[in-house]
Formats: C-alpha cells, structure tokens, sequence
C-alpha cells in the first residue's frame, strides 16, 4: 500500500504539531505502508493574508472588529489543493492521507482521501480562545472548507468521540463514514511491566506529586491545579505542585509546594530526560482543563503508569477512563472533589498502586502508536 501523506508542513521535523504528524507517519510506515510526503506548502497572497489577519486581530482586542483566519481563507486553501495535486501527478499513490482537512478541503483527485485529526472548525469555535469572536466570513470559511473536506473524503478518521460527533452534528456528514482512533503517545517507549511496577512502587506513599504539563496556564485549568495543591496540603497531606510549559499566573512570591520549572523542549534529547524523569517520579498528571481536543500528555503520562485527573470537555473523555487510567471530573466541580479522590488513594495506598498500574495497562491497550496505527491500517484496507 502506498500513502500520500499531505501536510502543509515538514511532517518529518519532530517540531511541528508537538511531533503528532511524525508519530502518525511512523505508525503507519511500521505497518509496512509507503509514505509519500508532500508538505512545505506555500501560502498564496501571505503577506496580503497575514496583513489582513494582523489588522482585524488587533481591532477585534479593542472590540472595534471581529478576528479573521487566513488559514481558512479559501484562496490559501485552494493554492494548497493546486500545489498537492500537482505533487500528486509524480508519484504512485493508492490513497491520499492527511492528518487534518486544511490541505485537502479543495482537493481533486483520482485516489481515495481519508483524513485523521483530533477537532473540526466547528468544534473548535467558541471553545478554544483563539477561536472565539470570529467575523462571519472566517466562519463561513471554516465551515465550507470542513464541509468540503467531509464531502470529498472517503473516510474521516478522528481521535476521539466528541470530534467524531461534531463532524456529524455539524456537517451531516453520514456515520459509518467517519471512525474513532485514539492517538498514541508522542515519546519513545521501551518500558514493559517490571519496568513499571519498579517506578511506581518507587513513588513516596507520604508525598503526593502532582505535575502540571501545559503551555497555557487556564486553559488547562492551572489555577484549579494550584489550589488542588494548596488544599491537600491544608488538609494534612504533604503535595507538591511541579509546574512545566508556562509561568504559574499566582500571587509571587510562589509557595514552597509549587515548582516552577518553566518551558521544557520535548524535542531536545535533555528535554525529553527531564520530562521522562519528571512523569516517572510523579503521582498524578493534574489537567483541568477548559478547553481540550485529545491531549497526548494523558497517553505519555500512561506510559509511565501516572494516572491523569482532567475534565469532561472536549476529546478527553475517550482518553481517561475512570478509576481505569485516572478520573475526570465536571468543569464546574469545586477543587473539594479533586481533593477527595487524590485523598481517599493517599489513605490507602495501595488503591494508587493498583491505578498507577491499570493506567499503564490503558496506554499498552489502547493508547500507543503501534495500536493506533493497526487499527488505521485495518481501515485503510477496507477501504482499497
């Protein structure tokens, strides 16, 4: 079988999507499929686009306009559609691939098109801040480009159920077209049960770790985790907050419980140390957030054996099973519900260990690369 994998960017550097498109790539090509990497696309009309963008952005903060996306806008998406197709023409391929709509919405082609990616417009818009108050014209955008990408496609692979759901709800799409795939886990993996049983055995049964992974403090809910933090140890029991991707938004100077470690390169081979040894010794992956698609931390942090507390928003349900790899909790559930929960594991322990252990036990099932990747291949065949 023989893929082209279509990006609007180099899928190859690890950098780009936090190494999504990369691990995507590589699940695939472990299933024995041809990759034919068509990227780097070009703008048309950037600088016009981008000056666009910048001015409507800027009035839309002094509440003057509404936000515009050049990303949607159909002049660079039908440039995309050209310049793929025109890739298209020297290669030998069976199916088109792409691990999002924006550089296939507009394509024409012979071969198959299936896409897998975590979101649609529509579910993004009023959700994610960076997709509130957007002019009518990006939405129309959004939405005839998703619409577009949905009609053409033969199959619309997404990582989680609330995505799938927004495709049909939204767009009409039919059901059987679409189909859920969880992603995998963003890091290499060489642990196996021992390995596990060994690191979370080696864990404190005094001190609860709680470890705060997000570039954007209260989208992902950093100021619940610190007040988690704070309340657990009022209430007796010794927790320290780790904080990595951003700056604690509280009052400085910081207590003594959080640990500000600032932004981490996951990329870097002593970044991925760091984080790999930070998962490791802690207790918890603490994330509520308010806004989410399919945070791969949760399936990196299973892989480890760390269970995740989150929130019921967006994708994350299909990722965190309660009382299997973690818990999520309502997004307007008081901090008093974390806490119990944390608590209740803490007085007796060996509860912790055993969901420490289940958790690594969901990423082996369901929440790795090689798993995903299967189950797309299996996907893929059918539709040949």
């Amino acid at each position: 079988m023989r893929i082209a994998y279509v990006t609007t960017y180099d899928a190859k550097n690890i950098k780009n999507w936090s190494g999504t498109a990369h691990h995507m790539a590589r699940s695939l090509i472990e299933q024995s499929i041809e990759l034919n990497y068509i990227g780097s696309l070009r703008e048309k009309y950037s600088l016009l686009l981008k000056t666009k963008q910048h001015i409507s952005n800027y009035l839309s903060k002094k509440s003057l306009a509404k936000k515009y996306l050049r990303d949607r806008d159909p002049v660079i998406l039908k440039s995309y559609a050209r310049q793929v197709s025109s890739k298209l023409s020297h290669l030998d391929s069976d199916i088109v691939f792409s691990p999002g709509t924006i550089p296939i919405a507009y394509l024409e082609c012979q071969q198959p098109i299936i896409f897998w990616t975590d979101v649609t417009f529509r579910g993004l818009v009023n959700f994610y801040p960076e997709f509130t108050n957007l002019s009518p014209e990006t939405i129309r955008n959004g939405d005839a480009m998703e619409a577009s990408a949905l009609e053409r496609c033969r199959l619309a692979i997404y990582s989680s159920d609330w995505a799938a759901e927004t495709a049909v709800k939204y767009y009409g799409v039919e059901a059987s077209k679409v189909k859920v795939v969880p992603f995998g886990a963003n890091i290499e993996y060489n642990r196996n049960w021992q390995d596990i049983k060994v690191i979370v055995y080696s864990r404190p049964a005094n001190t609860c770790r709680l470890l705060f992974l997000g570039v954007d403090w209260y989208r992902k809910g950093g100021n619940i985790a610190f007040e988690v933090a704070q309340k657990l140890n009022d209430m007796g029991l010794n927790t320290e907050l780790t904080v990595v991707g951003c700056q604690p938004i509280i009052k400085e100077p910081f207590p003594n419980f959080v640990k500000p470690l600032g932004f981490i390169k996951k990329s870097s081979s002593e970044g991925l140390r760091t984080i790999n040894k930070l998962l490791a010794e802690s207790h918890f992956l603490i994330l509520p957030s308010v806004a989410d698609c399919s945070p791969i931390v949760f399936c990196e942090a299973n892989s480890f054996g760390v269970p995740c507390l989150s929130t019921d928003v967006g994708g994350i349900p299909t990722i965190i099973k309660d009382d299997l790899n973690g818990k999520i909790f309502p997004n307007s559930t008081g901090i008093s519900e974390y806490c119990a929960y944390i608590y209740s594991l803490f007085s007796d322990y060996s509860l912790y260990k055993d969901l420490a252990l289940s958790s690594f036990n969901e990423y082996q099932s369901r929440l790795n690369w090689s798993i995903a990747g299967q189950t797309v291949k299996k996907l893929l065949l059918e539709v040949m």
